[in-house]
């Protein structure tokens, strides 16, 4: 279904530029408050990261479901599945998030969640869109909604995160947790605290502009440092609304999102709890679809994209799939995916056994795997849809034959297209995936000079 304004994962874009502007963050809250005032004493919720923009975006959205005559609770920076938990914990009639997850401060987005946690349905995104073009009105005064601040929402998320932890304490691990300067700087390093680990935290010092800048789940050479520094058993990196969450071992290595939903299902199947088929996506490496089979268990690919894969658990019954970038899906235990949460499991299957998280990744053999970013000039879909692009991946794919993959994807929130290569020999592998990139970069060229 195409939509105007709603991407995978809500309306994002650069700050100050159509559609991040003040203009249209007020008539999207009048839309989406007309929409949920069907319910009577409608609220809805509002979290954010730390970019600056939040501030007059959260402004904004406000002033519009008050328009709209719908309540509006704020809850601050707060990590979005913390959104997610107290729209559902709260019985809101919708969550929403202020943030670009892992992007730069440039950029801001507004996403929206269901009363049970999850995302917006499309049938209601679809109605909110045709507002966005209609004239916004305002109801009578006496029928205004109002804004207060849940000034306890912290706390509340804290203590769910506690909750969903298998074992009773952390004590005798040291643990090192970048919080991208992002909307988990202050309950990340409360939850592992609280639960007794040794936590040396970085990333914690969020200015409105450094979130996400050389720190957090997209760059982890500080936290590999630190790592090593202070010899810790683990290293934690969240990104900038703390959703998705990646590894580093005691010796620096980076156990990334593949081999932490294998972690979790081992951990899983050993517990007799594993449902289902474990879903990853067309950026999973191939060694994890391997290491599942080999348990005896069922592996899926779904689309990019947590909504997608999402919606193959649900309709194939599973309960635990993810993406590579750490964003994972433990449906047993929260209805969106959790950076911190995430981290939690992977402990909890540390800490029974004594095994390093080294050890936990044991069997898996990754296939050499490339993935360039490409900027393209023009629509990032326009783009990696030419027939040029196209036959071009072809030519690539028949290089590889059977020994690997090729995969083009359009970022749905930045002009790029991602390139990723996958087979045996790693030489061969970034060399296949650079002369893709450079025929794709190329390509985009020519095609926009026509």
């Amino acid at each position: 279904m195409t939509r105007k304004y709603f991407g995978t994962d809500g309306v994002r874009g650069r700050v100050g530029e159509p559609p991040m502007t003040p203009e249209f963050a007020l008539k999207l809250g009048w839309a989406a408050g007309c929409v949920l005032a069907r319910t009577p004493n409608a609220r809805v919720l509002i979290g954010k990261d730390t970019r600056r923009s939040g501030y007059m975006l959260e402004s904004a959205l406000e002033a519009g479901l008050a328009a709209a005559g719908v309540e509006a609770d704020l809850l601050g920076p707060l990590p979005t599945p913390g959104v997610a938990y107290l729209t559902r914990a709260l019985r809101a009639q919708a969550g929403v998030v202020i943030s670009a997850s892992h992007n730069c401060h440039e950029d801001n987005g507004v996403k929206f969640f269901s009363a049970e946690g999850g995302k917006l349905c499309d049938a209601l995104e679809v109605e909110i869109e045709a507002l966005l073009d209609s004239p916004m009105g305002c109801v009578l005064s006496k029928d205004m909604g109002r804004a207060r601040r849940i000034d306890d929402a912290a706390g509340r998320y804290i203590e769910y995160c506690k909750s969903t932890f298998p074992s009773r304490s952390l004590r005798g691990l040291k643990l090192v947790v970048d919080c991208a300067n992002g909307a988990a700087y202050k309950v990340a390093p409360a939850v592992f605290n609280e639960l007794g680990a040794e936590t040396i935290v970085i990333g914690d010092a969020p200015d409105g502009f450094n979130i996400n800048a050389a720190c957090g789940s997209t760059h982890l050479d500080g936290l590999k440092a630190a790592v090593l520094q202070h010899g810790a058993d683990i290293g934690i990196a969240l990104d900038g609304d703390a959703d998705r969450c990646l590894l580093v071992a005691a010796d620096g290595s980076e156990v990334d999102g593949d081999e932490i939903l294998l972690i979790i299902a081992r951990r899983r199947q050993a517990q007799g709890l594993l449902r289902g088929p474990v879903v990853g996506t067309q950026m999973s490496n191939l060694g994890l679809q391997q290491a599942i089979e080999a348990m005896g268990h069922g592996f899926e690919r779904a689309a990019v994209g947590d909504r997608y894969v999402l919606e193959r658990l649900q309709s194939r019954g599973g309960m635990l799939g993810g993406e590579t970038s750490g964003h994972i899906l433990c449906l047993d235990i929260a209805a969106t995916g959790d950076g911190i949460v995430t981290a939690l499991q992977v402990l909890g299957a540390m800490l029974p056994t004594g095994s390093s998280l080294r050890e936990l990744t044991a069997g898996m053999k990754k296939l050499p795997q490339v993935l360039i970013n490409v900027p393209v000039a023009g629509p990032a879909r326009r783009v990696a849809a030419l027939p040029a692009v196209v036959e071009a991946a072809q030519r690539a794919q028949l290089a590889l034959a059977d020994r690997g993959r090729i995969l083009l994807r359009p970022s749905g929130t930045e002009p790029l297209v991602r390139v990723m290569v996958e087979g045996p020999d790693a030489a061969e592998t970034r060399q296949i995936a650079e002369n893709l990139a450079e025929q794709v970069r190329a390509l985009s060229t020519a095609a926009e000079a026509t």
